[in-house]
């Protein structure tokens, strides 16, 4: 009998600290989030904001329609340095001003960590340069920024003009035809390019077009992006039993099985490269960003696990492909929408390359300089990551707002890139807004496609190199025309801005006669 009591006090008391415990963490979620509600009272938001479920409700489902959504607010709040939406018991301040975005976030160390909404990425991306913080992010950039360098960079050169080259094949055989989607093909060419430059693996993507990993990196985007909108879909298990958890770690798993089989042959490779300098020889291969994450050490001379790497090419990956076929893609049907600036572009085209058909070199790159104004007013206009995110980091006051640490702050670039303040008529397409001349004095963080500050992309010199080849070799040989009218097209607010329904175009074969 006593030791029947013993258990059972024993298991009351187990109970009893139990309850306890989730008390007092109910409690401290429960005051955190009334002061945040309180503090941030005063920030202009939009009307229907509840308790606990914030704004969550009247958000649409679709991201196209969640886009213009979330574009609609900042036009109706454009005149104010800020607002706030909540997306669940999690606030999110929208900034859109250069002024604001300078002080507050992406120029402040303090507010380096990404924002809440990233943690999605962490199974697929872990904790790579994109979603690292802190000492681990420091100590990452720094032992990658090497492989960045532009002496590297030119080492791809080779594999994007030969991409370029399939590509340019491909579009040979719908001219003349009518419209035709160009979305899927420029795509394709973007992620070859990445596959062969980030891992030294072909997939031949843009020849089998029914590739399972191709298929993945677009499920898994889309899988997280709905997520991030869903904040009753957050905590993992609601996810994994209510949610599309399954069909999420299916994606995964293919995705991880890849870059992993990859980056196990290429260390293997290597090693047997090293080790038989005959083979060094004669079975030399193009270097790869892969090879320079499996040498590369850090100060202390300790290598990135295989882990680490893999961190990083999934990384590579993600942002290297998509992110850059994106902008290509707008600018073909801006460029094909837009017959003056077409006619600018192969006036240049010719005289750098006369009627040759030889590839793109680095010194022709650099005199590629209204091709460069086309590209950078097209990210402008379209910027490919539509939203970047961060968790300020303290307490801190933004034009007499008082913003709480642990909220968060979301970038919108199309937004802020629509600042008639620097960017007079801002819909209308203008390649001369980026020449030298036009640049002075324009705020540094008016425009920032490739986020600024502390954490800017790291890639974005390679990706405005491969947006040149491929654009300058499809305009070698071909005069675009767009089908579709700039309303029509619709962008998909999700972790890239893509249009809804694809870019469409006409091509006409261009002759040496056309050439001017």
């Amino acid at each position: 009998m006593a030791i029947f009591l013993g258990a059972y006090t024993f298991g009351m008391l187990g109970a009893s600290l139990f309850v306890g415990l989730l008390t007092y963490i109910t409690y401290k979620l429960l005051s955190n989030y009334v002061h945040k509600w309180i503090e941030m009272k005063p920030i202009p938001e939009i009307e229907g904001t509840y308790p606990l479920i914030g704004n969550a409700l009247q958000f649409k489902a679709n991201p196209g329609d969640f886009f213009r959504q979330i574009i609609g607010y900042t036009e109706q709040f454009k005149n104010h340095p800020l607002m706030k939406i909540w997306i669940g018991p999690i606030p999110f301040l929208i900034l859109f001003h250069a002024e604001t975005i300078e002080v507050t976030v992406l120029n402040n160390p303090i507010h380096m960590e990404k924002a809440y909404a990233y943690k999605f990425l962490h199974p697929w991306l872990g904790t790579g340069l994109l979603t690292s913080t802190g000492d681990k992010w420091r100590r990452r950039r720094k032992m990658l920024t090497p492989t960045f360098h532009f002496s590297i960079l030119t080492d791809f050169l080779e594999v994007m003009n030969e991409q370029a080259e399939v590509l340019v094949e491909k579009l040979n055989k719908e001219a003349g035809k009518g419209s035709f989607n160009c979305f899927n093909h420029v795509t394709l060419c973007a992620l070859d390019i990445i596959c062969e430059t980030a891992m030294g693996k072909k997939i031949y993507a843009q020849s089998n077009h029914d590739s399972e990993y191709v298929r993945c990196v677009y499920k898994m985007s889309d899988i997280i992006t709905r997520r991030q909108r869903m904040p009753w879909f957050w905590p993992d298990f609601v996810y994994n039993y209510f949610g599309e958890g399954w069909e999420h770690d299916r994606s995964l798993k293919v995705l991880h099985s890849f870059t992993s089989n990859v980056i196990y042959e290429r260390a293997e490779y290597i090693s047997y490269v090293e080790s038989d300098s005959e083979s060094d020889q004669g079975m030399r291969k193009r270097r790869a960003f892969l090879d320079m994450l499996l040498k590369t050490t850090d100060e202390e001379g300790n290598k990135l696990t295989h882990q680490d790497i893999q961190e990083e090419v999934d990384t590579f990956m993600f942002r290297g492909h998509d992110t850059t076929a994106a902008a290509m893609n707008w600018a073909i049907h801006l460029i094909g929408s837009h017959p003056e600036v077409q006619k600018k572009l192969q006036q240049e085209l010719h005289e750098v390359f006369g009627v040759s058909d030889r590839p793109i070199n680095t010194e022709d790159l650099k005199n590629l300089r209204y091709l460069e104004c086309v590209i950078k007013e097209s990210l402008r206009l379209f910027p490919s990551v539509p939203f970047f995110a961060r968790n300020i980091g303290e307490n801190c006051n933004i034009n007499g707002f008082k913003i709480p640490k642990g909220a968060n702050a979301i970038i919108i670039p199309y937004s802020l890139h629509r600042d008639e303040r620097h960017f007079p008529q801002p819909e209308e397409f203008r390649p001369e807004r980026f020449l030298p001349e036009n640049n002075v004095g324009r705020h540094p963080y008016a425009f920032i496609p490739f986020s600024a500050g502390l954490r800017n992309c790291i890639g974005q010199r390679f990706a405005i190199m491969e947006e040149k080849v491929i654009l300058a070799s499809i305009l070698r040989y071909f005069n675009v025309e767009a089908c579709q009218k700039r309303e029509e097209l619709c962008p998909l607010g999700e972790l890239i801005l893509r249009p809804e329904k694809g870019i469409w175009i006409k091509l006409e074969k261009r002759t040496q006669v056309d050439r001017p």
